[in-house]
């Protein structure tokens, strides 16, 4: 009995994850609508975003210039150099919309940060959204390319290109072609094809997905936060303003 109550509860908590990362807290409705919403109509690209959020044809490259050690740890992605004197945690979706406008807001600017030193990112790539693409599983898939992609050193790049043209919510996802089409476009290894191919880390990111949703201290008591979520020091990052990072690393001096 006390098992069956377990699972009813995991189940439980991980449908209120998934939720907070489709936008429906109020929290991550703070985030979208108070700044992304208004951000991105300021700059006229509300309706670029829509029209380029199908998975048709080839992925476009997105060139993230980068001079920073990249490693993959399991399922996670370490982006940076160990003298930074700022780490954060950044927990994302490839198919979550939040996710996708909080790249276009802040992925160049901690991308610039990585690149001079000042940050060390801990990327943690999750399939929150697995049944939420036509087929299901997109999320599992781009995150277990992306891994595959930190192998060859080529993490950031295939990062951003995922975020540059993002499939639609329930709509379809890029199939392991275009993931694999996409490698060979930003330079990955001879490996990476059957890396993709055999779903090699697709464990490790369901792992991090479960790591995420047990933790209270990153998605509340009643797994109201979902993604995208920046923590640091184990502690979640208001991310509703604007400045967050530069407080950040002007904290740590």
């Amino acid at each position: 009995m006390g098992g069956a109550q377990r699972n009813a509860r995991n189940k439980k908590k991980q449908a209120s994850a998934v939720a907070a990362a489709r936008g429906t807290s109020s929290d991550r409705n703070k985030v979208i609508i108070g700044v992304v919403f208004v951000v991105l109509l300021a700059v006229g690209v509300i309706g670029g975003v829509l029209l380029t959020n199908q998975a048709a044809g080839a992925i476009p490259v997105v060139d993230a210039k980068s001079d920073y050690p990249v490693q993959r740890q399991e399922g996670t992605v370490v982006a940076g150099k160990d003298t930074a004197k700022t780490t954060i945690d950044v927990y994302a979706d490839f198919l979550c919309p939040a996710c996708g406008q909080f790249e276009k807001l802040y992925g160049e600017k901690i991308n610039d940060k990585v690149s001079a030193g000042q940050l060390k990112v801990r990327y943690h790539l999750m399939p929150f959204l697995n049944s939420m693409s036509n087929p299901a599983g997109y999320s599992a898939d781009a995150a277990n390319a992306a891994l595959c992609s930190a192998d060859s050193g080529k993490f950031p790049t295939y990062f951003a290109s995922l975020f540059g043209k993002q499939p639609a919510e329930r709509g379809k996802g890029y199939d392991d072609n275009r993931l694999i089409e996409l490698g060979t476009a930003v330079g990955t290894g001879p490996d990476f094809e059957q890396c993709v191919r055999s779903k090699r880390y697709v464990p490790q990111g369901e792992a991090e997905l479960k790591a995420f949703t047990d933790n209270q201290a990153l998605v509340g008591s009643q797994g109201t936060h979902g993604t995208p979520t920046v923590a640091m020091s184990g502690k979640r990052v208001d991310i509703a303003g604007g400045g967050w990072l530069d407080q950040l690393i002007g904290s740590a001096g």
